[in-house]
């Protein structure tokens, strides 16, 4: 006896061990599980918050230079190591920006002097993407230079004993036409005004001459077949207008001539041959931002940025319009004082005013975004001068230059942009657009996460929309009205689908259900209405038949009955889905959607991917939902038909009731699956960022849109970071999810426990 009670105590104590090693097991789970969830969210967060940094401006160092005349024009080269200046006298200078070997900041390397017989009267400049500038002379005549850097890695003694090859830029100079005077009036009269934009071979000139008559010379490139030698063709016009001519710009793709006068521009077509033909006069709107004083153009040379006496600068870009495209007003920025002068980079849509009051602002266009507003110098700035790579900024000042790293890595980011409608360029109105990447480097990327978000929500609807219903029936009827020899088999069979590869799925869906959808649409659509009516005409045509047929088959088993009714409905309704899309839709469905109705219909749309998404979602909801109905006891039910409810009473009174929390959780958690779903809406949409709700259209996801660009996103560049935000967003919507569906999982379990 005694032994057989120590035997007891014994294995009570090692219960007891189990016990507590369970419990802190479970708990020790539970807390790292909570803080891989935090760790996940702070991670997050540490990779896109730079992306909403200011701009930050640190000195690096400063020098002077000889002053001889003024100064044209100043730049740098894409490393920072060697800057250039072009002087009103014709002369222009390369110098050390930075200390290196032998030489300092501001010691000139090399001088080059643009001579001609003739006054230097203009000078103009390309846009900075091109850096390529010109001289215009008293006699009619041009000269374009552009300053090169050669790159070399020589191995010397030096680098040979310490491995380290050193960079050497060596500066140039490169002249257009060998060096060769341009005629650009062929009636030799001083060019007062001059711009200047190449497209690579061809050239465009605008010139002012006498006082108020632009000048619009083009220079075509003719290739010899036979000896391979370019030759240059001029094509002269004369613009007379009414006024003095203040300001004119060229388009890079010397397809527009843009002129100034006061608060008109004047906008001129060029076309291939050089015929010149004025397209449009647009009106600055004085009366709400005031008097124009410059003209820029932004990098991409789609807009154009107009100064006003105001102290606010303008954005205007060509918009399609029933007249055609049209430049219209589209935004504008304060910058304080009047503008002086404004600088462009060379590929973003950022730029640099020089205001009356000695502040530099820092705005992009895109964003809408003030990024900097300050005096970085105590000195009077008179030019700034961007690097290709936006990371250096060079300054002139009253008192000498100075060089400044420039911290401006996600200027195209704001709240605005990624949560707002977005007027682009060339777009009709403003719009939520996500179009991250393009084929060129000025391209204007946009990052509104709307049209994905809206995406996800989307794709999860549809695919709730054709899972709940026939996962929570499949539930409630499995566990409550199916024979318990029937059940064992269905439940693990449903339950299996959710191991089943959702690539699998989404291959399927993309390359058999998405082309078999189109093919047979009236026959998807008849399956949908066709099924349900025969299985509610089935079960009354069984209810009619007397009782002793339907005493043979127990209820639980009944439902096997409706199995070769639905393959039949099923069959029969893509039979004559061709008939009926014949009769009805005078034989292409999907055309008269477009036509008649103005439905836009894709392949792979929302409808293949309900279909497919709701078939991976249904296991989930299936089996949870099931367990909760199944798990009422039975004292409630057989209760409620002891006291005379009928089963259906009992079921929707009672036992639906009762199992509330669970069947919510059920659908929650499919709703969570759904949202997180990558493959399938991968495989079996177009991935098109749109807004719409057709179900006969695409979309694209969070999840979708991750998987798609990850791979070819930049490390640590906007794109990159938006990404992870986009992850963010993704990580916010399931939490908010699964935090309502708790909560009212909560409340539920509470009103309900008591039963």
């Amino acid at each position: 006896m005694a032994s057989q009670s120590a035997e007891q105590l014994s294995a009570n104590r090692m219960r007891l061990v189990k016990d507590h090693a369970a419990r802190y097991g479970v708990t020790a789970g539970g807390i790292m599980v909570l803080v891989a969830l935090l760790l996940i969210f702070f991670y997050l967060l540490y990779v896109v918050q730079p992306i909403f940094e200011s701009v930050d401006l640190k000195k690096v160092n400063s020098f002077e230079l000889p002053e001889q005349s003024n100064v044209e024009a100043v730049g740098m080269e894409e490393q920072a190591e060697i800057g250039y200046r072009f002087l009103s006298d014709g002369e222009l200078q390369f110098f050390s920006l930075i200390d290196k070997d032998e030489r300092k900041a501001g010691d000139i390397l090399l001088t080059e002097t643009i001579k001609t017989g003739a006054e230097i009267t203009s000078f103009g400049s390309s846009l900075p993407v091109n850096s390529q500038y010109v001289y215009g002379f008293s006699d009619g005549s041009a000269v374009v230079v552009q300053p090169k850097f050669l790159v070399s890695f020589p191995e010397t003694a030096a680098t040979a004993k310490t491995d380290r090859v050193e960079r050497v830029i060596t500066p140039r100079v490169e002249y257009k036409n060998q060096g060769e005077p341009l005629t650009v009036d062929e009636q030799q009269r001083p060019l007062q005004r001059l711009a200047y934009e190449t497209d690579g071979d061809g050239m465009l000139f605008a010139a002012v001459v006498e006082q108020n008559k632009l000048l619009v010379t083009h220079y075509v490139a003719e290739e010899n077949f036979m000896t391979g030698e370019v030759s240059l063709t001029p094509k002269y016009t004369e613009i007379p207008l009414n006024s003095a001519i203040d300001d004119i710009v060229v388009t890079p793709d010397l397809r527009q001539v843009l002129a100034r006068r006061g608060n008109r521009v004047h906008v001129f077509d060029v076309s291939i041959n050089g015929e010149v033909s004025e397209r449009e006069l647009m009106p600055a709107r004085s009366r709400e931002l005031g008097n124009a004083t410059g003209m820029y153009l932004l990098a991409g040379a789609s807009s154009i940025l107009l100064t006003h006496d105001t102290g606010k600068v303008s954005q205007w870009f060509e918009v399609p319009g029933d007249e055609g495209r049209q430049y219209q007003y589209i935004r504008s920025f304060e910058a304080g004082s009047p503008v002086t002068n404004i600088e462009v980079e060379y590929y973003r849509r950022t730029f640099y005013t020089l205001s009356e009051n000695g502040d530099m602002n820092i705005f992009h266009t895109t964003a809408e975004a003030d990024l900097y507003r300050g005096k970085p110098s105590e000195a009077t700035i008179e030019a700034v001068m961007v690097d290709p790579r936006a990371n250096y900024l060079l300054m002139k000042t009253d008192q000498g230059y100075g060089i400044y790293d420039v911290d401006n890595e996600h200027p195209e980011v704001s709240w605005s942009a990624i949560w707002q409608e977005v007027w682009y360029e060339g777009y009709p109105e403003p719009d939520y657009t996500w179009q991250s990447t393009g084929g060129s480097d000025d391209f204007e990327s946009k990052f509104s996460l709307v049209p994905i978000s809206f995406g996800t929500i989307k794709a999860a609807a549809y695919a709730m929309l054709f899972a709940v219903p026939i996962g929570l029936a499949a539930a409630v009827y499995t566990a409550y009205f199916m024979s318990p020899s029937v059940r064992k088999f269905v439940k693990p069979t449903v339950e299996i689908m959710e191991a089943l590869p959702t690539v699998i799925l989404g291959f399927l869906a993309g390359l058999w259900l998405a082309p078999l959808a189109e093919a047979y649409l009236p026959g998807f659509i008849s399956v949908i209405i066709l099924v349900p009516l025969a299985v509610i005409v089935t079960a009354a045509l069984w209810s009619t038949l007397p009782t002793r047929i339907r005493n043979k088959v127990s209820d639980g088993r009944a439902s096997l009955l409706l199995i070769p009714v639905v393959l039949f409905m099923g069959w029969l309704s893509f039979e004559l889905s061709p008939w009926v899309e014949q009769i009805l839709f005078d034989g292409d469905a999907r055309r008269y959607l477009t036509n008649e109705l103005g439905v836009t219909f894709d392949q792979r749309n929302s409808l293949v991917v309900g279909i497919a998404m709701g078939f991976a979602v249904i296991p989930t909801i299936f089996s949870i939902a099931e367990d909760a109905v199944f798990s009422v006891p039975k004292h409630l039910s057989n209760g409620s038909l002891a006291l005379g409810a009928t089963p259906w009473q009992t079921l929707t009174k009672v036992v639906l009731l009762t199992a509330s929390p669970g069947i919510f959780s059920a659908v929650m958690m499919g709703l969570g699956r759904a949202v997180g779903e990558t493959m399938i809406v991968l495989m079996a949409t177009g991935n098109t960022p749109i807004m719409d709700w057709n179900i006969f259209e695409g979309m694209r996801t969070l999840s979708a849109n991750i998987a798609v660009e990850m791979p070819e996103s930049e490390v640590g560049s906007s794109h990159y970071r938006i990404l992870f935000l986009a992850a963010f967003v993704l990580f916010i919507f399931t939490f908010f999810f699964n935090t309502i569906a708790e909560f009212v999982r909560q409340r539920l379990r509470d009103k309900y426990s008591s039963m």
